[in-house]
């Protein structure tokens, strides 16, 4: 990994001849939720010199007791503890966490979907505007380098004016906790899982004006197996086609996508030289519910930097609330379009937020 600067914030203190002085302090940083994803916002908020209170109705202990840190027993004592408040919980819990800790003055990262509905999304986007707070959605995914490289290639121009874009993502379906499947709480694949490729199809290839998707459920509740399809039709002309699978716990997690442009194509395969037909029956692969990553830059590591960078006064990081609130906002049109088998137009797609 990189040398790891310490994060801090300014502080004035007296120095010895009267003079004003400037120090740093560590950012003090509440980490509400002890879930899965929570093992890696604490691990590398510790690693960025934070100092991180843990609040969770269940498992703060234990997880403080992994790597660090220090479990405090309500909100209400993080909120009072802390300048900074990363929200790690399940989805439909995020709108009420994260305005809690706006009115309490603290700016925020959030996990995504940033919340589960249009209403509640645009509030909190508003909210932060209204107090001037910052408020960052962890869309990981733009961190990755693979995508990183086909932003650059993008913006730089090399593949011309954009015509066809192909996504897809497919891992274990997450039965471990049984909220993932209720889509009234999560969105289903389509808002928890597709939601990082629409958001990486509209960053690369600019608004969007006619959302359309379809899915398909197989086995039982048990091993479960869901699969998505969802159709972005951009502003520009161009197609994304995005495809999202969860399926058996075997099922190892990976990723793909080609984009063609008037000029070029960029394409990029997680499973490229696996041989990805012997894990369909195989129980003995590595877990499927997050992506291999490379240690030597870790996106969550890379992207948790930018966050505290910018509460550190640097840089505005990569992905804005507006742009978070514009992924949830296609990801619930494509549910429509689901439930209506109708592709849906979304209104204004001028008005989007701007990629960076």
């Amino acid at each position: 990994m990189t040398a790891v600067p310490t994060i801090s914030s300014p502080a004035h203190l007296s120095s010895p001849d009267g003079k004003t002085a400037m120090t740093h302090t560590p950012l003090r940083i509440g980490l509400i939720g002890a879930g899965g994803i929570s093992h890696s916002h604490l691990r590398h908020l510790l690693t960025l010199g934070a100092d991180v209170y843990v609040y969770s109705e269940a498992g703060a202990a234990e997880l403080v007791a992994l790597y660090g840190g220090t479990v405090v027993d309500s909100l209400d004592e993080l909120l009072a503890a802390v300048d900074f408040v990363d929200v790690a919980t399940p989805t439909f819990t995020h709108h009420a966490l994260v305005k809690r800790a706006l009115e309490a003055g603290k700016h925020v990262i959030s996990e995504k979907p940033l919340a589960r509905t249009d209403a509640e999304v645009d509030e909190l986007a508003g909210l932060a505007d209204e107090l001037g707070l910052m408020l960052f959605p962890a869309h990981v995914v733009r961190f990755f380098p693979e995508y990183v490289l086909l932003k650059e290639a993008v913006a730089s121009g090399r593949l011309g004016d954009l015509a066809v874009l192909r996504f897809s993502r497919s891992g274990a379906f997450p039965t471990r906790t049984p909220w993932f499947a209720d889509r009234a709480l999560s969105g289903g694949i389509i808002m928890d899982q597709m939601i990082h490729d629409i958001d990486i199809a509209r960053w690369v290839a600019g608004p969007v004006e006619r959302v359309s998707a379809v899915s398909s459920h197989a086995g039982d509740a048990t091993t479960p197996v869901e699969a998505a399809h969802v159709l972005l039709t951009h502003s520009s002309g161009a197609i994304s086609h995005i495809a999202g699978i969860w399926g058996p716990s075997h099922l190892p997690f990976t990723t793909e996508y080609s984009v063609t442009g008037t000029e070029g194509s960029l394409a990029h395969s997680s499973v490229a030289e696996r041989n990805y037909i012997s894990h369909l029956a195989s129980t003995d692969a590595p877990s499927g519910l997050l992506p291999e990553v490379d240690p030597a830059e870790n996106p969550y590591f890379a992207e948790l930097r930018e966050f505290t960078d910018a509460f550190g006064g640097g840089a505005a990081p990569r992905v804005s609330a507006a742009e978070g609130a514009e992924a949830v906002r296609l990801a619930n049109a494509a549910l429509l379009s689901l439930e209506t088998g109708q592709p849906v137009d979304i209104e204004s797609p001028s008005a989007q937020a701007t990629g960076k």
